[in-house]
């Protein structure tokens, strides 16, 4: 006969049941609280402070309010732990928790810190106090910005209401009706805009003109006369008119003449190699031994944690090398070369070679421009861009406008690249597979299961800082992980060394719009890290999970020839000199106004060379901080040009930054607080510390342009630097089996999924290996 459990043995089970009732007890109780800043981990930090089975409600809100205390004491001051907790405070209507609810959080944190009673009533003060001047500052902000923006698109409407068809030329500027039109068709008269029209059974674009540009063009009618009479030696207009006689905003601005703002560049004489090819054709290595030979040069990329790549090559050929990114700088002394993120590519000081990678972005009207831009404008002698095939019609098109040479150089592959015949079932997924996902929270569930079968697993992910994509990276590639699970981020060039296979979760993913099919790019960039050339995988293996779709789809992505993108134009974007003589122009110092100015007129939507990029995180950032009026112009671009994460309130957070700058007040670093023990993270905790860290990238890519504001700059990187060790240690861990998983989350195959990772979603079925596949979540879209 077995043995009998004894009373301890059911005792702890008891115990064990009665906590996991505590646990779905305790949300609704604080909600109930009033103004109790309590996250996740303090709820189960309080189920374990309780022993008793007969506790109640009451010992359950003194062990929450226990746990809460706990944690705010690790933010080391009071009022550190002050501001920490406010952010966690349940929002209300207005956004914002009421005052009552600031006072009872402020005296919290002063019981947590044991302040004597005058003292937290004192310190409960004074948090009230500022929080309401804070407030009244930021309501002032928002109207000024709300009235800024009424009067923009009042000014805005009455400038188009001004405009009038090409009939009215011939009067205002005196002149023929064939005269007029000739002189629009060169180019002399500027267009304003075009206006689609209705004539008959067809739609058309009709030009329409600014009378006062008109009005200020008079002057110039009889030298254009005397330009059209025709001489022996000439028939035509003369060279260079077109340029001369640009429209006021559209001269200004420049955008239908992008090139020419590069002074530096057009001043060199400069040749482009275009060295071109698929996945691990070794177009990176051609680059880096070009720019290691040169006297002087540096490597542009999509990405900072490239960025450190491209110099550690560099430094690894014995080459000095400075590093260049939105938050970070590396001077080194003596140093002729710099690896950057192409955003930060630098225009005034010429080089020898300039390497351009991923060239194929180009395409991409979010951050394209800055391609553009980057292979326009930067200063080398020798511009060497690297990318996939299909960007080959952009490029000389670029060449083309800038008048330098170009060399096109076309790489294979070189290893064997081939497509799985079959689905691959989630239990045939082994060491040296990438399993590739398109939310975060799909990540999660494909580990879960896969730890849960025995493998070990790493993570790669958009959220993860490059330091945790390193170091996750580095365990897959030394073999303390036996499978890799990422997302599309492990597209553009991460060191992951050798894949045996890339396994697509599904074929299809949330574009932040609709779910639409990968695109035969997206299979062959991903798919193509599969094998590496001489390596342990000579032969890639690309294929696609039980469930999630077609292995012929694959098949043919991989067969297909280079696609050119529908729209061959570059998008280009306006930088500081451009926003500066624009708003100088229109009379206006609202970045909001100059920007609409720009998307509404300043590029014509048929210019045969040039397209507008997507300004609309610029513009809805201008929009917040307009109102800050005591802050300059330029200063409140800098502020639109700040990544940030808008799921994460990162608009309103940034234009409360701008309002204690025009303030003169030191702007403090976001800091996490206390973390839990890595392997009993849940994943709030993660993400919680995820989001600390994205808002840590935007104080620090501010702290570099205004040091004298955002000075904490030791203490932002010391806690980006906590936060990169915790969350390394958490991917690393295996989850203790006491962690609750998140309600319908990551760690609960099967369970509800949806967009932006996690965040808000829509249900969807299935589990691991059978049945509608995880893969097919919609991740939100984020602003870089």
């Amino acid at each position: 006969m077995g043995q009998r459990p004894s009373s301890a043995t059911l005792d702890v089970a008891g115990l064990d049941a009665r906590r996991r009732t505590w646990r779905g007890r305790l949300p609704d109780l604080a909600k109930q609280a009033r103004a109790l800043p309590a996250r996740r981990d303090d709820l189960d930090a309080a189920v374990e402070r309780l022993h008793d089975p007969a506790s109640g409600d009451a010992e359950l809100m003194e062990a929450l309010r226990a746990a809460v205390k706990a944690r705010l004491v690790t933010y080391g001051s009071p009022e550190t732990a002050l501001a920490a907790a406010l952010e966690d405070l349940p929002r209300t209507t207005s956004g914002a928790p009421g005052l009552e609810a600031v006072e009872l959080c402020a005296l919290l944190v002063a019981e947590a810190f044991a302040l004597a009673d005058r003292d937290a009533d004192a310190f409960a003060g004074r948090a009230v106090d500022a929080e309401r001047t804070r407030r009244n500052e930021r309501r002032a902000a928002a109207r000024a910005a709300r009235e800024t923006r009424a009067e923009e698109e009042r000014r805005l409407k009455a400038w188009e209401s001004s405009l009038v068809g090409a009939e009215s030329v011939p009067g205002l500027l005196g002149c023929s009706r064939d005269e007029a039109a000739r002189w629009i068709r060169v180019g002399r008269i500027p267009i304003a805009r075009e206006v689609e029209v209705r004539r008959g059974p067809r739609r058309v674009r009709e030009p329409e003109f600014d009378p006062a540009a008109l009005e200020a063009l008079r002057p110039a009618v009889p030298a254009w006369r005397e330009a059209d009479a025709p001489t022996p030696a000439q028939e035509e207009p003369r060279p260079g008119t077109r340029r001369v006689s640009n429209a006021a905003v559209a001269r200004v601005a420049g955008l239908d003449r992008y090139a020419a703002h590069f002074a530096t560049a057009r001043a060199l004489e400069r040749r482009i190699i275009a060295c071109l090819g698929p996945t691990n054709s070794g177009k990176t290595h051609f680059g880096l031994t070009r720019l290691a030979e040169a006297e002087s040069g540096i490597a542009l990329g999509p990405l900072r944690l490239l960025a450190h790549e491209y110099r550690e090559a560099l430094e690894g050929r014995g080459v000095p090398t400075s590093l260049l990114t939105g938050e970070e700088r590396i001077r080194v002394p003596g140093s002729r070369h710099t690896a950057a993120t192409v955003e930060m590519c630098p225009f005034r000081t010429p080089v020898d070679v300039a390497v351009i990678d991923e060239v194929q972005m180009l395409g991409d009207t979010e951050r394209g421009p800055a391609w553009t831009a980057a292979l326009m404008g930067v200063p080398a002698r020798t511009v060497i861009v690297l990318g996939a095939p299909d960007a080959a019609p952009m490029v000389r098109r670029i060449a083309r406008l800038c008048g330098d040479p170009l060399e096109e150089m076309r790489l294979e592959r070189m290893g064997p690249l081939a497509a799985a015949p079959e689905p691959v079932p989630l239990a045939d997924i082994g060491r040296g597979d990438a399993v590739i996902a398109f939310s975060r929270r799909e990540v999660f569930a494909l580990r879960a299961e896969l730890l849960r079968r025995g493998r070990s697993v790493a993570v790669v992910y958009g959220a993860l800082g490059p330091t945790v994509r390193r170091a996750e990276a580095r365990r897959f590639r030394e073999g303390e992980a036996e499978v890799l699970v990422a997302t599309d981020a492990i597209g553009m060039g991460l060191n992951i060394g050798p894949l045996r296979r890339v396994v697509f979760s599904a074929l299809t993913k949330w574009d932040g719009q609709q779910d639409r099919p990968l695109s035969v790019q997206e299979i062959k960039q991903i798919g193509g890290r599969a094998g590496r050339f001489g390596g342990e995988h000579a032969e890639g293996i690309v294929a696609v999970l039980r469930g999630g779709g077609d292995p012929a789809e694959i098949a043919h992505a991989l067969a297909a020839g280079p696609q050119a993108p529908e729209d061959l134009r570059p998008p280009v974007a306006p930088d500081t000199e451009i926003i500066a003589a624009v708003a100088a122009e229109i009379g206006t110092d609202s970045l909001f106004g100059t920007l609409r100015r720009i998307e509404r007129s300043v590029l014509r939507r048929d210019d045969p060379n040039y397209r507008l990029g997507d300004l609309s995180t610029q513009v809805a950032i201008a929009e917040a901080v307009d109102g800050v009026r005591t802050l300059p112009l330029l200063d409140r671009w800098t502020y639109a040009m700040c990544p940030v994460d808008e799921r994460d309130e990162g608009i309103e957070r940034l234009a409360g930054w701008a309002v204690e700058h025009s303030l003169g007040r030191a702007v403090v670093p976001p800091l996490a607080g206390y973390l839990p023990a890595p392997d009993r993270a849940s994943q709030d905790a993660l993400q919680m510390a995820e989001r600390v860290h994205r808002r840590l990238v935007a104080w620090r890519w501010m702290a570099l342009r205004f040091p004298d504001i955002y000075r904490d700059i030791d203490g932002a990187l010391a806690e980006s630097h906590r936060l990169n060790e915790w969350i390394e240690a958490v991917l690393a861990a295996r989850p203790s089996g006491r962690v609750r998983a998140v309600s319908g989350g990551a760690d609960a195959p099967g369970g509800k999924r949806g967009r932006g990772g996690g965040q808000r979603g829509k249900a969807g079925g299935g589990k691991p290996g059978g049945g509608k596949p995880l893969g097919q979540q919609r991740p939100g879209r984020r602003r870089r």
